[in-house]
């Protein structure tokens, strides 16, 4: 029985370097590759980092209920292949959603028994200088994104668990235990050791 999780942050908060480090670390968990019009930024990989797609591809898709969740994020458009996600949980893999919380939202229209994690920087000042820090944007789109960021965290309680990544490694081990206690909560250890049970109780 495989688990979907939703990891969910504004930017600049670590969350894609998070998760990166929680699948090399984790057997049979994976992130679901979502779709976006936005241009590729140096060393990313089509397939890998996004599927990389036209306005029109996406709309296509779009248009014929493909998605599970879409959002335009500063212009860009994203989306979530259902395909994709039903695919990735039939083959044993545990998979986690890299999407916000209006993506959240819409996905547990699809998925039931999703596990949903926030994600929060240690306070408004570092997240300024992390987003300031990593280069990639100009002060006006700085000063956009801290404004986001503040509607985005007014939603951490829509979620099951927040995380708050002032530690790298504090946080990766906090998201690390929230995927083990899930693997062994009563549903999901009943199915995997239901001969041994049936053997010890009969």
């Amino acid at each position: 029985m495989s688990n979907l999780f939703i990891v969910a942050a504004p930017s600049g908060c670590g969350k894609t370097s998070l998760v990166k480090a929680l699948i090399e670390k984790t057997k049979n968990l994976c992130v679901s590759v979502s779709h976006t019009t936005r241009a590729a930024r140096s060393g990313e990989v089509h397939g890998e980092n996004y599927f990389f797609v036209s306005k029109n591809e996406f709309d296509e898709i779009n248009n014929n209920n493909g998605f599970i969740e879409s959002a335009c994020v500063f212009d860009n458009h994203y989306g979530s292949a259902k395909q994709t996600v039903k695919d990735l949980l039939t083959q044993n893999q545990d998979v986690i959603l890299e999407i916000d919380w209006q993506g959240a939202r819409q996905v547990e229209k699809f998925f039931s028994g999703i596990i949903s994690i926030f994600i929060i920087p240690p306070s408004i000042e570092a997240l300024r200088e992390r987003l300031t820090d990593r280069g990639q944007d100009n002060p006006t789109i700085i000063e956009r994104r801290m404004k986001d960021a503040v509607s985005e965290m007014q939603h951490y309680d829509e979620f099951d668990y927040l995380v708050v990544n002032d530690d790298f490694d504090i946080a990766l081990n906090e998201l690390s235990t929230i995927i083990h206690s899930q693997r062994l909560n009563i549903e999901q250890q009943s199915i995997k050791h239901q001969d041994l049970l049936k053997a010890l109780i009969g």
